[in-house]
């Protein structure tokens, strides 16, 4: 099988990445080709394609003015990229395109070139991009699904995003791709959680929508059950990942138990000043990270927007911690209240105190629930698991058992 797999970065930059790179190298293994098609990057990892990558664009970048306007209409609609993905097409003929996070830079105008050329396209629902022009369903930091894929005038009206210009934009993107039918082109869609999937139910089909959970590699992940006696947040320092709620529950509590906080973001500074007794460690990565998720008693992840597969969620399993989080989006899949962890109202404060206070006063249930938490990961998360489930997509969209096309040395 040939695939081409469409992502705009083509390094580590987040969650999304993480699973394009994790499935990137499983086809690679198995001895499928993959031709990659992405935006060009000093942080780029190499590719033998990078040459059909399209030109650096970074809208949060300070410009002109008449720079800035030049790049409404690529923001909306690349022709670069169109032409660019021809040419990948034209010349090494994918039989199946997998497209993750192409929005802005790669641009949705890229699904019916692909289509128009007989290549069969699967695009993977990271987050709620075609229900909310925002990505997030947010309206200024409150939960909201008013667009429902189709009502995109909404942002500019309430003006959710706090520019009425950037809403602008975003619901004239909207409306085109709309317009233009670049979604209808798509053959199958996959979702890493039963949340996403029936949210986008309002705009495509269910029956396009398959649920394949997102994955990690068990062996890299050596489980803990003990613990060094403090609660962990790990993530970005921002309103929508209820990062503040966490601080002011730690806060109430009679009895303060230790917690870190592992991150950086736009609230770092005022949450410093704010929360004095508590431990901001800046950001970490790799063994250094594994080290302190390892050791902690459990992982609080406080999310106040719709969160999918989490990725946190799932590398808290792998060491085999107990999680308190949110009861919202995909998290209560991931997390069995009562068994691999707790769950609370999202926003709370009090809820989530109560909460922390139970895992704190008792380590014989944190390595209980520690324990559920590593099964139910090996059961249902494992990278092998997800990617024999990507298999699956392949051969039903292809109408044919993707493996035989491998050679049987490599099977």
């Amino acid at each position: 099988m040939k695939i081409l797999l469409a992502n705009k970065f083509f390094y580590l930059n987040g969650g999304s990445e993480r699973v394009f790179f994790q499935e990137r190298d499983f086809l690679l293994e198995k001895g499928h080709s993959v031709l990659d098609f992405s935006m060009k990057d000093d942080r780029n990892f190499t590719s033998p394609y990078s040459d059909y990558f399209v030109p650096n664009i970074d809208y949060h970048k300070d410009g002109s003015l008449s720079k800035k306007i030049s790049q409404m209409g690529l923001f909306i609609h690349s022709n670069i990229a169109v032409a660019h993905v021809k040419n990948l097409i034209n010349e090494k003929k994918p039989d199946v395109a997998h497209l993750h996070n192409i929005y802005h830079q790669l641009t949705p105008s890229i699904i019916p070139a692909l289509k128009s050329n007989g290549v069969k396209v699967v695009l993977t629902l990271h987050d709620t991009k075609l229900i909310c022009p925002g990505y997030l369903a947010l309206n200024n930091g409150e939960i909201c699904t008013d667009c429902e894929g189709k009502n995109f005038l909404k942002p500019f009206i309430s003006n959710c995003q706090n520019s009425r210009t950037k809403a602008l934009l975003l619901a004239s993107e909207a409306f085109f791709h709309k317009w233009k039918g670049s979604y209808v082109a798509v053959d199958l869609f996959i979702s890493p959680s039963k949340f996403i999937a029936d949210l986008t139910s309002k705009r495509i089909p269910r029956s396009k929508i398959r649920v394949l959970n997102n994955g990690i590699d068990l062996d890299q992940f050596q489980s803990n059950f003990d613990d060094r006696g403090y609660a962990l947040y790990f993530g970005r320092l921002s309103k929508e990942k209820g990062i503040k709620t966490l601080l002011k529950a730690h806060a109430g509590m009679d009895k303060k138990y230790p917690l870190k906080i592992v991150g950086t973001g736009p609230l770092e500074d005022v949450l410093k000043r704010e929360f004095s007794d508590v431990e901001f460690w800046g950001y970490k990565s790799g063994g250094e990270l594994n080290e302190i998720i390892r050791n902690a008693a459990f992982v609080v992840v406080p999310s106040e927007c719709y969160e999918n597969c989490s990725m946190v969620v799932l590398e808290a399993m792998a060491f085999g911690k107990p999680i308190i989080g949110s009861r919202i989006g995909g998290i209560p899949e991931q997390v069995e209240d009562g068994k691999t962890g707790l769950l609370f109202e999202m926003g709370n404060v009090q809820q989530l105190s109560s909460k922390i206070e139970v895992l704190a006063e008792d380590k014989e249930l944190r390595k209980e629930m520690g324990r559920a938490a590593r099964e139910k990961l090996e059961r249902e998360y494992s990278l092998k698991n997800h990617c024999e489930g990507l298999l699956d997509i392949y051969s039903e969209l292809l109408g044919r058992d993707v493996r035989k096309d491998v050679p049987e040395r490599l099977q």
